[in-house]
């Protein structure tokens, strides 16, 4: 059989190889377009960037974070970006209670906190609520930035409470994968505090509510004050968990 006669009987097999050919010149054609240095494609929609806490978010940013959540250097790096956090060494108390990797985190999203002791992934969880949801929030609410965030405390090596008292279990607080925010002050001083202003009708119970919500987009689990009496004071984010938000 002649080389016509060949290509005549298997015309199938021969546009597979130009399709694939086609797509693969597309899709190399894309990657390099995507990893060159003068690429015109914005950062925060290429996924080869890694994750910028004060980019804009974008369909990616989700799954941008979920990859330096992954990796302890890639979420120091994305922290890094969005934050004033000192690398520590890991901390470790006893197999149950530690801090890897440890971060001492002071300023998140151009918000201040008492210093904490706390994990790095938590800390990124939280530059990016803060960043993304709380000052925008504060702006809208109060027509004013976020100043100061309140926290009772990230690291504690103790087991988990409940209504009904302690479970055994080891709280999430013993290796710093939460951290209970107790309120926020803002740019001129006022202070919105959960205790006091939940179940105030005006805009400090509101700002607290969007507070709330928006903090299940950023952290695996919330608790807050419609949980039970234990979080009447403070919303208790967690990196971990499976995705109670209440």
């Amino acid at each position: 059989m002649d080389e016509n006669n060949t290509y005549k009987h298997r015309p199938v097999l021969h546009w597979a190889v130009l399709f694939l050919f086609i797509i693969g010149g597309i899709g190399f054609g894309g990657w390099q377009a995507m990893v060159h240095p003068e690429t015109p494609l914005a950062p925060e929609w290429n996924p080869t960037r890694p994750l910028v806490v004060t980019e804009p978010l974008t369909r990616l940013t989700q799954w941008k974070l979920r990859r330096a959540l992954v990796n302890d250097q890639a979420c120091l790096a994305a922290l890094a970006t969005g934050a004033r956090a000192q690398s520590k060494p890991d901390l470790v108390d006893s197999p149950q209670c530690r801090i890897s990797p440890q971060v001492m985190l002071s300023n998140v999203a151009g918000t201040d906190l008492k210093p904490v002791n706390t994990r790095c992934q938590t800390a990124l969880r939280l530059a990016m609520w803060t960043q993304h949801s709380l000052q925008p929030a504060a702006q809208e609410i109060f027509g004013q930035t976020l100043a100061r965030i309140e926290h009772f405390s990230s690291y504690s090596c103790r087991a988990m409470r409940t209504a009904t008292g302690s479970t055994g279990r080891m709280s999430t607080h013993s290796t710093a994968d939460a951290i209970d925010i107790s309120g926020f002050k803002l740019a001129d001083g006022t202070s919105v505090d959960l205790l006091r202003d939940w179940d105030d009708e005006g805009s400090k119970a509101l700002f607290l509510r969007r507070a709330n919500e928006t903090a299940c987009d950023w952290f695996r689990l919330t608790l807050g004050p419609e949980y039970n009496r234990l979080h009447a004071d403070h919303f208790h984010l967690q990196h971990t968990g499976f995705g109670l938000c209440r």
